[in-house]
């Protein structure tokens, strides 16, 4: 009897035993199935965060605009003549500050005056280029292989104006390269009875003889054709349907606003 009854009370607690076992894996699931979770939640949101080559890719576009954005003002720079109320400073590399000059503002005779060179320096109508090569050409008699930098600082002699059918009329500095666009649009925009087809820039050709540019300002609009970027001298006039292109030039003989820009050869 004693025997049976300790082979009853084992089954008894073998039947306990199970119980709490099956009772204990649903309250707590293994650490297995834990870890599991947390790996697929790591996976998911590691896919959410951008790929070495996307950020790559970023980082790559973000320097090709960067680099559109400085050849666009470099290569207006590369261009600019100089003329009266620039500014410009020139250096002569190991020869500070006996040979060079800080923010030199250039006379209305577009000469500068600079050490070693009796007659100066004429600036007007060159590049800061060639103005390089030419105090370079001069100072080699004096210094050993002389290396000039000359730097535009401040551009302020070209002008360019926007007359006519515009909310803000007038003249203004050509700092950097102005398209015909940002040019209307610093002027204020067309204005009321303004005619987009009747658009011209007006400027002097090399002979000094006064040229008219007719404009399709509608299509430059819609981005069928290029768009246009002013000179120095440039003179835009937005005209109105009772406008004439001679009406216009015999003003011009008459008030010669042109004169008030760049500087008429006439």
């Amino acid at each position: 009897m004693k025997v049976v009854k300790l082979f009853q009370s084992s089954l008894l607690i073998l039947a306990f035993g199970a119980i709490f076992a099956v009772s204990a894996q649903t309250e707590n699931p293994p650490t297995e199935t834990k870890t599991r979770d947390r790996v697929a939640t790591t996976e998911t949101k590691t896919e959410e965060k951008p790929t070495q080559t996307e950020t790559n890719k970023t980082q790559t576009e973000n320097a090709d605009d960067e680099k559109q954005v400085v050849n666009y003002y470099e290569n207006y720079l590369k261009e600019y003549r100089l003329g009266p109320n620039d500014v410009i400073s020139v250096e002569v590399f190991g020869q500070c500050p006996d040979y060079c000059l800080t923010s030199k503002t250039v006379p209305p005779t577009a000469r500068l005056s600079y050490p070693l060179i009796r007659e100066g320096i004429l600036v007007g109508g060159k590049t800061v280029e060639e103005v390089a090569a030419e105090i370079e050409k001069k100072l080699d008699e004096y210094i050993i292989e002389p290396k000039v930098t000359v730097t535009l600082e401040k551009a302020m002699s070209a002008r360019y104006s926007v007359m006519g059918r515009v909310v803000a009329p007038g003249i203004r500095v050509l700092d950097r390269k102005v398209s015909l666009f940002e040019a209307l649009t610093e002027a204020g925009g067309i204005a009321k009875g303004g005619d987009k087809k009747k658009i011209a820039i007006v400027y002097f050709d090399a002979q000094g003889n006064l040229v008219r540019k007719d404009v399709n300002y509608v299509e430059m609009e819609r981005g069928k054709i290029p768009m246009i970027y002013l000179n120095p001298g440039d003179q835009v006039f937005v005209g109105d349907k009772g406008f004439t292109w001679s009406k216009l030039f015999d003003t011009l003989g008459k008030v010669s606003a042109v004169r008030l820009l760049f500087g008429s050869p006439l």
